[in-house]
């Protein structure tokens, strides 16, 4: 995948960088040449341009990339209008780092395919993770819907899922379980499978009834 990264902070670093590893095709674009210097060795190209001009973004293939992100800190404008003359040159899909909420309804209106807000999706994460220690990581669908990896507590090992019965209980469906010991996915799950205590359990429901899940301690 070739992917575009427009504008190099702590966070388009950060996502060139490891892009970049997972074997991508990586273009990173700022105007700061000290910003450019840090990702010089992560990236297919690390050019100097201006987000906001067109021809530029023209000129260095943009809109033959399978993606772009653009990361431009606080700089509204630019980054609204960078996603318009990205979404003019057909760039199937781009996501953008908002910084209101009134942010993310212009970048939606001209084009954004996805608005994310990275500071305010970690701190829910880590929330989570203090307040519901078990639930070890989980990732959100949409609406009130997510996918959810939990380890068992107690109660739950050396039972049955059909004994556990976690549809009726809790209103949340068991999609997998990671086995530890030894190291396997298994997806299409029995209903006599047997938790122990080392299995992880990957469960989808809505999060308020995820969070009801009893705690591993």
């Amino acid at each position: 995948m070739h992917v575009a990264v427009i504008g190099l902070g702590n966070f388009g670093t950060a996502l060139a960088r490891r892009l970049f590893e997972l074997g991508h095709q990586v273009t990173a674009v700022d105007l700061d040449p000290k910003a450019l210097a840090r990702v010089r060795e992560m990236a297919d190209q690390a050019v100097s341009a201006d987000a906001t001009d067109r021809a530029a973004l023209e000129e260095l293939g943009l809109g033959l990339v399978d993606a772009a992100v653009i990361s431009l800190g606080e700089n509204m404008a630019a980054s609204i209008l960078a996603t318009l003359h990205l979404r003019e040159m057909r760039v199937k899909k781009i996501l953008v780092k908002a910084i209101s909420e009134d942010h993310e309804k212009i970048l939606k209106r001209v084009g954004a395919s996805e608005v994310i807000f990275p500071e305010r999706e970690v701190a829910q994460r880590l929330a989570t993770a203090l307040a519901h220690p078990n639930l070890l990581d989980y990732l959100p669908l949409g609406g009130d819907l997510s996918v959810a990896e939990v380890a068992p507590p107690p109660e739950f090992v050396g039972k049955t899922l059909a004994e556990l019965d976690l549809r009726r209980r809790y209103r949340v469906n068991v999609i997998a379980v990671h086995e530890l010991l030894p190291e396997r996915i298994t997806v299409v799950i029995h209903p006599d499978y047997r938790v122990k205590d080392s299995d992880v359990l990957v469960v989808v429901g809505r999060q308020d009834d995820i969070q009801k899940l009893p705690r591993a301690e």
